[in-house]
């Protein structure tokens, strides 16, 4: 719910408009502008086919109108757009901590290990919060690269019709547009990480918080109630911050009370605004469509992986995972090899639920680590959005080029 209802609310256009006029004076300006708004949204949608789509809208025709190489300039959209596989909070991730956690805990199991250790979301978000970062990083170095070795592939764009003072309005926009989606994003983030919440308790501020940001985006006449729910939810986080999981009694409860109420009144009203903007359908829909596409998928590897170790196929994996040379790292290296070469055909779902319960297991009793191989995984499966000939993001792309 959260992805849909902030990519329906069009936080990505405000974003790569700012974005746009910030850097478009620096050679190569458009397409750090492009990496950074799909980092943003990688970190507050996770929805790659939305992302590529509003950002292929948006950014290439502009692009290739002031001279960027058409090759360049889809290339960065389709890879910026995939960025959502990586980052926090991403749908690949939380799929590839429940899976993982269930093979880990059968690895332990298998060594004789009775207290088993389960993986959790929090650890695997930790754990690729660095890497989708210096994945950004190694993008934005290669555009720069390419502007300096190619100018003519990605030029600057002049900045105009500013006049004076455009500087000031433009970063005051820019802090204007940047403020929600980051506030949110570091509050779902953060309260993940710090253990504060579960993900299931911060997906649900996520949800709210971005019902309430989109209202705010397309209605703004709630703007008064949506700031004053805004406010109450923050007085509930530090209430509950003092005392605890614990109901407080005399005035902090009568306060916390009154912060429900009102808290309550913002979300009916940001949900009617929602409606009579006409995207509230859309919103429910597109999130039980995901919902029910991924566990139609789960249902299906379920039963293909009972049918495969009934015959015994985990054991043949094992044995020809355990006979490569190497050891460790010749298993490893051929199970992301596998991975990489079944990403040109195969979703990143079918992939997690079907392959990953296969290989995990083994891997484990090797003595891999549950998180790291986690994050190998993801930043692998991230790349079957990109390679031909079933590339997703290079299709929706197309459909909207």
């Amino acid at each position: 719910v959260m992805g849909v209802a902030l990519e329906r609310s069009r936080v990505a256009e405000d974003l790569l408009d700012a974005m746009g006029r910030l850097f478009g004076p620096v050679r190569g300006g458009l397409g750090f502008a492009v990496t950074i708004v799909g980092a943003l949204l990688a970190a507050s949608t996770g929805i790659v086919g939305a992302t590529v789509v509003t950002m292929g809208l948006l950014s290439l025709p502009t692009m290739l109108k002031r001279g960027y190489d058409p090759r360049l300039a889809c290339g960065t959209i389709s890879a910026a757009g995939t960025l959502g596989q990586i980052i926090p909070p991403s749908i690949v991730l939380i799929l590839l901590a429940d899976v993982l956690s269930s093979a880990y805990q059968q690895a332990q199991r298998a060594l004789g290990i009775q207290a088993t250790r389960a993986v959790s979301v929090g650890e695997l978000f930790a754990g690729a919060l660095l890497p989708g970062v210096m994945l950004v990083l190694l993008y934005l170095l290669y555009q720069a690269i390419v502007a300096w070795l190619r100018p003519a592939a990605s030029p600057a764009i002049p900045r105009a019709g500013e006049g004076e003072g455009g500087n000031g309005r433009l970063w005051l926009r820019l802090l204007r547009v940047l403020v929600a989606p980051v506030v949110l994003i570091v509050t779902v983030l953060g309260s993940i990480l710090a253990g504060i919440a579960t993900p299931t308790e911060a997906a649900a501020v996520g949800a709210v918080g971005a019902i309430m940001l989109g209202a705010l985006r397309l209605q703004p006449r709630v703007r008064p109630l949506v700031l004053a729910g805004a406010a109450a939810a923050a007085l509930l986080a530090a209430i509950a911050g003092l005392h605890g999981p614990v109901a407080p009694a005399g005035a902090p409860g009568m306060i916390a009370a009154a912060a429900v109420v009102v808290l309550a009144l913002a979300v009916l009203a940001s949900l009617q605004a929602l409606a009579r903007a006409g995207v509230l359908g859309e919103i429910l829909l597109g999130a039980v469509r995901i919902s029910t596409m991924i566990y139609t998928i789960l249902i299906g590897a379920a039963m293909f992986s009972l049918v495969f170790r009934a015959f015994g196929g985990d054991l043949i994996v094992e044995e020809a995972l355990a006979g490569l040379p190497g050891g460790i790292a010749g298993a490893l290296v051929t199970v992301m090899v596998v991975m990489f070469l079944l990403g040109f055909f195969l979703d990143f779902i079918e992939i997690t639920f079907v392959v990953v319960p296969i290989v995990a297991p083994i891997l484990f009793k090797m003595g891999v680590d549950p998180v790291w191989l986690g994050v190998l995984m993801a930043m692998n499966l991230q790349t079957s959005f990109l390679t031909p000939p079933f590339g997703f993001a290079l299709f929706y792309l197309r459909g909207v080029a």
